[in-house]
């Protein structure tokens, strides 16, 4: 299994707008340079999670991003099935189907119910936490500083 890094930069981009006061934005551009990834690429992530009803996009000179939902009402799954989308991580390739020279009736693959198993205890995790966990994680003491200068980013490149 291999997760893309565009949920990873999406989860943070999402707690880069929760530092926005109501009314403002965060342009695009901006975070796409925080999170030290190509403006184009990072553009794609965006509208997939305009598309999923996570954040709010705002059009025009003064335009930019901001989120739609809570945090608190964001789950890391949700984040997930954005980017990712709806896949199963393990598919079948009939491998023990073809070793034992099984007829049609008597396919199977042992892994299957395994491997589904294993996706389901993976998402169940995702499905718990929100991303308000991790804004909670990065308020820890040793990131004071760390944050206070990041909140002076996102207040720099505001726009209201």
């Amino acid at each position: 299994m291999h997760m893309k890094t565009g949920v990873e930069q999406s989860a943070y981009a999402i707690l880069l707008l929760n530092m926005l006061p109501e009314k403002a934005v965060l342009p695009g551009e901006a975070i796409s340079q925080q999170l030290g990834v190509s403006a184009t690429y990072f553009q794609k992530l965006l509208r997939k999670l305009v598309s999923a009803d996570l954040i709010t996009s705002v059009s025009g000179i003064k335009g930019g991003f901001k989120l739609k939902k809570r945090i608190e009402d964001i789950r890391i799954y949700d984040v997930y099935l954005a980017i990712e989308g709806q896949q199963t991580l393990y598919s079948s390739s009939g491998i023990l189907n073809d070793m034992l020279e099984l007829c049609e009736e008597d396919r199977c693959c042992f892994l299957s119910e395994l491997m589904q198993e294993a996706e389901e205890a993976w998402k169940s995790v995702l499905k718990r936490e929100t991303v308000a966990y991790l804004a909670e994680e990065m308020k820890a003491d040793r990131f004071t500083h760390k944050l206070e200068t990041l909140q002076a980013w996102v207040q720099d490149k505001m726009v209201v």
